[in-house]
């Protein structure tokens, strides 16, 4: 059976060639890029690295990842690698696949290092994606996840404000297209934007925002508060795992040294391959 949903794709594809990147601040993008790979072990890769971008969308990430290796391979299934090659095009060293991870041309124990942000809990079976993430990695090799966390570290009212926002979600997703992107602009509006400000604001004062809902964003411009809203809104296929379902994925797909990151966003860990 196929490990791949063809209308997500689809829908992502729109989404990442609708929310493209090129207009949002270089700098706001390299903070963020810095949340990520803060616990990526740089310093273990060969001068002659050569990694993968498993789901690169826009290619927001390989812009930062490319000047510091020797190739990068790039590996999106949907049109939004088109964007990609667009917004990569200076960048020499950059291959481009329009793959998914079950089809993935790359030979098994090829790269040196590899990364997957925010793609394998939209993937029908997320082990056996992970795993065929995993077999592209030299032995020793380092790969740096993220994916959706289930909320584990945080109080019992903001589980339940989420299962709440999980229901609207399931309801949103299935609209017509028009209707979907108008809804999740809504919320981004309304919701998103509002309580990021706020969260920025008590911050300024001194004060704890951590289990504000999505002081994440409190930092980044509307733009992104929309492009997310419709990424958490618009999707019909979302996962969310634990820190010890992760740690037991990436371990039964090969992987050994999982470390977490203390930071936001939950959960971005680094793995090293057996």
């Amino acid at each position: 059976m196929s490990n791949k949903d063809e209308k997500v794709i689809e829908e992502f594809g729109e989404e990442w060639t609708k929310f493209d990147y090129s207009s949002i601040d270089t700098e706001k993008l390299k903070e963020n890029f810095d949340q990520y790979f803060s616990i990526f072990p740089w310093d273990v890769l060969p001068k002659d690295a050569v990694g993968f971008d498993m789901g690169c969308g826009t290619g927001r990430w390989a812009q930062f990842v490319a000047p510091k290796v020797k190739t990068l391979n790039c590996l999106e299934p949907s049109d939004a690698i088109n964007v990609a090659k667009k917004n990569l095009l200076n960048n020499k060293n950059v291959t481009f696949r329009k793959e998914t991870t079950e089809n993935c041309s790359l030979s098994a124990g090829s790269q040196d290092f590899g990364y997957c942000l925010g793609v394998l809990h939209h993937i029908p079976n997320t082990q056996k994606a992970l795993n065929d993430c995993t077999r592209l990695l030299k032995s020793g090799a380092p790969i740096l996840i993220y994916l959706y966390y289930n909320f584990e570290n945080k109080p019992l009212w903001y589980r339940v404000l989420w299962k709440i926002s999980d229901y609207i979600r399931k309801f949103i997703c299935v609209c017509p297209k028009p209707i979907k992107h108008f809804l999740a602009a809504l919320i981004a509006l309304l919701i998103y934007f509002p309580l990021s400000r706020l969260a920025y604001i008590l911050e300024k004062i001194g004060l704890n925002v951590e289990n504000i809902p999505l002081a994440f964003y409190r930092k980044y411009p509307f733009y992104r508060c929309k492009n997310d809203s419709l990424d958490r809104f618009g999707t019909r296929l979302e996962q969310r795992f634990s820190k010890s379902e992760i740690t037991e994925m990436l371990t039964k797909s090969g992987c050994k040294g999982v470390k977490f990151s203390p930071n936001t966003p939950y959960w971005c860990c680094i793995a090293f391959k057996k």
